[in-house]
């Protein structure tokens, strides 16, 4: 008795998407060619993806939605787990990244696609945004604009070299992201808790308050 096969997974669909995209264009590939080289039946995709477009940037939604998830969790420092979320979405291209480079040809070339990049670039952005300003009671919203703006930018300059065919390591991300909480003096480096009842404090210039506010509670274990 034979089993019955498993349906295809999105990823699957995407990929015969992709490939169809590239080798006959994205306005001359139907949703029915993209079902029927993917496996699926033309509804079963509508009710995946909703169409075309969407089908480019099925994993930016996938990735959103485990992005926020990863920042509802408790973190110790707040800096630090907006980097963290961006090399975890970095490394989810960097995993099949022949696949990531097709699609971003054909973004490229597509005025609708690079449109609603730049809306998905800025999805993130906020999302970092809202994080710090809620996990950083206080916080400065120009800082905590100027961080996601900042993190999001030098992510897709890193991302970028990798589209266009450079080996690009997650570390290379993360030294990145070092140097920005560095820039903003928000990098653990050199923090030392002490149990004295009189501590003495210095925090760079440029390190906006509320994170000074966070240090010191976490310090005196208020």
């Amino acid at each position: 008795m034979s089993e019955t096969p498993a349906p295809p997974s999105r990823t699957a669909v995407v990929a015969a998407a992709i490939d169809l995209f590239v080798a006959n264009g994205y306005d001359q590939t139907s949703v029915e060619q993209i079902a029927q080289a993917a496996g699926v039946s033309r509804s079963t995709f509508f009710r995946q993806f909703g169409g075309k477009e969407d089908v480019v940037f099925a994993d930016h939604e996938v990735l959103l939605a485990e992005t926020r998830a990863y920042l509802s969790q408790p973190h110790d420092d707040p800096w630090a787990a907006v980097c963290e979320a961006s090399v975890r979405v970095f490394r989810h291209f960097a995993a099949d990244p022949e696949l990531a480079r097709r699609r971003y040809v054909i973004v490229r070339e597509i005025p609708d696609l690079r449109d609603r990049e730049i809306v998905t670039v800025f999805r993130y952005e906020r999302l970092f945004d809202e994080y710090l300003r809620e996990a950083l009671p206080g916080l400065d919203p120009l800082d905590a604009v100027g961080f996601a703006a900042l993190v999001t930018a030098v992510h897709n300059h890193v991302l970028r070299r990798l589209m266009r065919g450079a080996r690009v390591p997650a570390s290379v991300l993360r030294r990145a992201l070092d140097d920005v909480l560095r820039r903003y003096g928000v990098h653990a480096d050199g923090d030392d808790a002490s149990a004295d009842d009189l501590i003495v404090a210095a925090f760079p210039r440029r390190m906006p308050a509320a994170e000074v506010t966070r240090r010191l509670r976490a310090s005196l274990g208020d």
